[in-house]
């Protein structure tokens, strides 16, 4: 009898729309307070390169031209750190933080999400996924042609040579940096577009199909190789040049 009479007064106790509030009350505040939590703990969960991709690959890609380039020049070419062409070297940490790490961010990574819409969505999913993506797969192949035959031949290479010509020239004329530095693309396009085929081709198969933030630091990291190819080719003055020909 007792504890009939216990369970009905728990029961309108439990009812009684001012416990009703205090309990909804304190799940709200568990909610907000679990959430809260969860959105302050997850920045500490990311690494440094999704917090600050654009920071970590200019500093990879302006280290990484100039090493490469010393690399080659004590390694293949035999110098002593005392006879290290400097101002050679400064064509390379140039063209390394103002188009590698700069320009061809913006590019790869603003440009791209808006031109490839499927690309962050592609990047996360597994291979057996990607294979199943035909949208995704399009995209990627379109990222891959892009770069092959129209931002490498058109833009990396003039550029390359420009900037050569801003810091080995001997002209102040922006005109004439554009036009000897293009000229000389021209000489050299044969080698240059077969050797830049060969590697980027199957390397951007890859990078484009990364995760963005992680797509930079790869693409710096198979550039390392061919900006060693490109200062043992390209990066000795004319006036070597000349020298080795002769």
């Amino acid at each position: 009898m007792l504890a009939s009479r216990s369970l009905t007064c728990q029961r309108l106790i439990n009812r009684s729309p001012k416990i009703q509030i205090i309990r909804s009350f304190r799940r709200s505040t568990n909610t907000q307070s679990s959430t809260g939590t969860n959105a302050t703990s997850s920045p500490t969960t990311k690494s440094f390169a999704e917090r600050h991709p654009f920071a970590l690959q200019l500093g990879v890609a302006t280290a990484k031209t100039s090493a490469a380039d010393a690399m080659v020049q004590i390694v293949v070419e035999k110098k002593s750190p005392q006879e290290i062409d400097y101002r050679r070297n400064a064509i390379f940490v140039v063209f390394g933080f103002a188009y590698l790490g700069g320009f061809q961010y913006w590019l790869m990574v603003n440009k791209f999400g808006k031109w490839f819409p499927t690309r962050a969505r592609f990047s996360q999913l597994t291979l057996a996924e990607k294979l199943k993506d035909t949208a995704g797969m399009l995209d990627a192949l379109k990222m891959v042609a892009f770069d092959v035959f129209v931002h490498l031949p058109l833009i990396y290479f003039p550029c390359y040579y420009t900037c050569k010509e801003i810091v080995t020239g001997t002209s102040w004329n922006p005109l004439d940096w554009v036009k000897d530095g293009c000229t000389k693309y021209w000489a050299n396009k044969e080698d240059d577009l077969t050797a830049m085929i060969k590697l980027w081709g199957p390397s951007d198969c890859i990078q484009f199909s990364m995760p963005i933030h992680i797509s930079m630091p790869f693409r710096h990291l198979v550039s390392f190789f061919w900006t060693a190819y490109v200062s043992f080719t390209r990066g000795a003055s004319d006036d070597s040049d000349e020298e080795k020909s002769s």
